[in-house]
């Protein structure tokens, strides 16, 4: 049964909770990391900290850090949820994007009826990826639906008790849901996640046919979950976990280090000096972000801003990718055997790095500066 979630006050008080936290997610990394297993300690301490409440206004008991003006925040809360453990902080921002999606496009009875399961301490997520026998929506005579099909790499599976789901209208289309799936349970393949890393994402396979539905789990309408430029946007979230994992791993590189005595060493201190300044632009890149989606409306060029994300999470990868590169340098096969972190680290920011469509996303900046005829400086409108 979900434990009840406790609201924070105090709107600053989402990244300091963060940030208090990410020391104890990391300690308890190791016992969470367990073929099909899932951080349930770590996810009562979010609880308690107050950050599954946090995306939502004050008035339903949150921070408003799903706000539009409080992404800089947002991305440094899932940066330290990153940095303490990359497979909470895959399965956090799942529910922190869900929280977002149906505050957006919900009626007010649902976003309502939502945020009290939250405060009731239900964990949400999104579950989008299918392969060839995706969710479909079967309209009833009664007004009900059922539901055919099944998602696959569905994070925090047996334990995301309001997945939001897309499904295939028979007319074409897609319709978001949120499923009570603690009513409703999907049948759930757990030999589907037999991963390098991310073990305990519990990323499962789900199967939801023969499932029904009521109209008031409905989100939206057909269409806007792929309305831009928030359904490319959505990658800053990914991308600032994926930042925290290589702080993590740049944090344990210099304390092997000054454990072992190697600080002297000149080449140790060229790899820490490029590590830093790798770490760093990932931050400057995180702020970018955040300036381009709290811009106002009318000021807002919609395929700029997906551009700048795909930089951003491109970016970020490369950022990630070298900064693996050079800490395997620096601990060298000493520093991969357990029960030191690097061998974790190292699978699971692997693993969480191959997101969707990386050529595309990169290709698509070059097309839309390529389309351009602005100075380099004035293209972003910064």
């Amino acid at each position: 049964m979900p434990i009840t979630a406790q609201p924070i006050k105090d709107p600053l008080a989402p990244e300091a909770a963060a940030a208090a936290l990410a020391p104890r997610l990391l300690a308890q990394a190791a016992e969470s990391d367990q073929l099909g297993g899932f951080p349930e300690q770590e996810f009562s301490w979010l609880r308690e900290a107050g950050l599954l409440l946090a995306p939502l206004p004050a008035s339903l008991g949150g921070s408003g850090l799903a706000d539009s003006a409080q992404t800089l925040p947002l991305l440094r809360v899932l940066r330290h949820i990153g940095r303490g453990n990359l497979a909470v902080g895959r399965v956090y921002e799942g529910h922190v994007n869900a929280l977002q999606l149906l505050q957006h496009f919900g009626q007010p009875t649902q976003v309502a009826g939502w945020a009290a399961d939250a405060a009731a301490g239900h964990l949400f997520g999104v579950w989008n990826t299918e392969a060839h026998d995706g969710v479909k929506l079967e309209p009833l005579p009664d007004g009900r639906y059922r539901l055919q099909g099944s998602k696959t790499f569905a994070s925090g599976a047996g334990h995301v008790t309001r997945p939001l789901l897309t499904a295939a209208l028979p007319g074409g289309g897609w319709q978001m849901l949120i499923l009570p799936a603690d009513t409703h349970s999907p049948a759930l393949d757990a030999s589907f996640w037999r991963p390098l890393g991310m073990r305990a994402s519990a990323s499962f396979r789900a199967d939801f046919t023969g499932l029904e539905i009521g109209p008031q789990d409905l989100l939206g309408v057909p269409g806007n979950y792929y309305q831009q430029p928030a359904f490319s946007g959505g990658a800053i979230r990914f991308a600032a976990v994926q930042l925290g994992g290589a702080e993590a791993v740049f944090d344990e590189t210099r304390r092997f280090l000054q454990r072992l005595g190697r600080t002297d060493d000149p080449y140790q201190r060229q790899r820490l000096g490029e590590m830093s300044m790798l770490i760093e632009s990932g931050n400057l890149w995180l702020r970018g972000a955040a300036d381009h989606a709290t811009r106002p409306a009318a000021e807002t060029d919609h395929e700029a801003t997906v551009a700048y994300v795909n930089m951003m999470r491109t970016a970020i990868e490369e950022i990630c990718l070298r900064v693996l590169q050079q800490a395997e340098r620096c601990v060298g096969a000493r520093g991969l055997l357990q029960p030191e972190p690097f061998e974790r680290l190292h699978r699971d920011l692997t693993h969480y790095l191959r997101q969707p469509a990386p050529d595309a996303a990169q290709a698509d900046a070059g097309r839309f500066v390529l389309s351009r005829p602005e100075p380099a400086y004035h293209i972003w409108n910064v």
